[in-house]
């Protein structure tokens, strides 16, 4: 959670009034390189939700993550978990150099609107392969691509774009899609 892009991503986002909660999941939190098993992944994020909505009550609350806490966000909206929308950073949609092993199946349940972010250079994420996918997808999803970015938005130099530049494109986009989106009256019912 205190990887230096993660904390200027959610510096950016505070400075247009989104606030972001971060957390590590408990593999991390014992110093393990090694992922929990995925239900174990969503037990941790469904708890931090939980405390999150106690502690800040916000009038609209956004699941979401980078990488694999996107996965795992994705996987619980699949699954109903109650938010007012769902945003991804840099979708992990098939593993490095195997682009034959989607992770996908769950992505056409989701029915809550999401944002999603994607470099253009992502290995994680062919460009082609998420279109497809997105046309089995019924929910509001916009999906959008950073020219030149890695799976940690990272730009080459040569590009004539920095990093910075990236961070801002994200901010200021997903301002707008916040912006846009109304807050579900049941949400507080909701687990």
């Amino acid at each position: 959670m205190n990887q230096r892009d993660l904390v200027s991503l959610a510096s950016e986002l505070a400075s247009r009034g989104i606030t972001v909660v971060r957390f590590n999941f408990l593999y991390k939190e014992k110093g393990s390189g090694r992922p929990d098993p995925m239900p174990r992944l969503k037990e941790c994020f469904a708890s931090v939700v939980a405390r999150a909505r106690e502690e800040l009550a916000p009038r609209l609350l956004f699941t979401g993550g980078r990488s694999m806490g996107g996965r795992a966000a994705s996987m619980l909206a699949a699954d109903g978990f109650a938010s007012d929308g769902l945003i991804l950073l840099a979708y992990p949609l098939h593993p490095a150099g195997k682009p034959d092993q989607l992770r996908d199946k769950h992505l056409p349940s989701i029915d809550v609107p999401v944002l999603c972010f994607n470099g253009t250079r992502d290995a994680l994420c062919r460009r082609d392969l998420m279109e497809s996918v997105l046309a089995r997808v019924a929910t509001r999803w916009e999906m959008h691509w950073l020219e030149g970015a890695d799976h940690g938005f990272h730009v080459l130099r040569s590009s004539g774009r920095t990093d910075a530049d990236v961070l801002a494109e994200v901010g200021a986009a997903t301002q707008r899609w916040v912006a846009g989106i109304p807050p579900r009256d049941s949400l507080s019912l909701r687990p």
